[in-house]
């Protein structure tokens, strides 16, 4: 086997990241990489244009959740966005920080906790809202309005069919098998 060396032009990066069908065998390639190296990219976009305002697309994501639903129980917003609360609790961390909003205890049930945003959340999400749309539309432009509507839908569908399937919609929500660390703690 020859090993593999550093690409100097983009062809070669090219050629050397996209393996043959007779390589991988009938399906062309690990779906989980290409998915994930498409949202790479795409995130790279949002967050450089939501710089400016010192957000990343993750944080706007989720004031823009708040705004739409303020006052989300912890679960609840976990699993509004698909996500385990270990994760909600790690990517919340820097909004905190910042006082973007305040976690406290529910009006209604004093077990769950709340997340809301502050003031300064709200100004900061709607001054992260005009450059979300300058990241949208570039993503438009670039991919064509068509295709993102066409992948809109197929994201959608996907999604459902996960969520509809053998406990695929159970790991989301953080319920599925964890894995073991290098320390053999959970």
């Amino acid at each position: 086997m020859t090993p593999v060396r550093a690409s100097s032009t983009a062809s070669e990066r090219r050629a050397v990241a996209r393996p043959t069908a007779e390589s991988v065998g009938k399906i062309s390639g690990c779906t989980c990489f290409r998915v994930r190296r498409l949202a790479r990219r795409v995130t790279q976009i949002y967050d450089r244009l939501l710089a400016p305002c010192g957000l990343r697309v993750t944080q706007f994501s989720l004031l823009s959740r708040l705004v739409w639903n303020d006052g989300m129980a912890m679960s609840a917003l976990a699993a509004a966005l698909d996500m385990d609360r270990t994760t909600l609790t790690r990517n919340l961390k820097p909004l905190l920080d910042a006082d973007l909003i305040t976690l406290g205890r529910s009006q209604h049930d004093a077990r769950q906790r709340e997340v809301r945003l502050t003031a300064q959340g709200h100004e900061r999400h709607a001054e992260a809202k005009k450059l979300w749309r300058r990241a949208q539309d570039e993503i438009n432009r670039t991919l064509g309005e068509a295709r993102v509507r066409s992948l809109h839908r197929l994201f959608d569908g996907l999604i459902d069919t996960l969520n509809d399937g053998d406990g695929a919609s159970a790991a989301f929500v953080g319920v599925g098998p964890r894995v073991r660390g290098a320390s053999g703690r959970k």
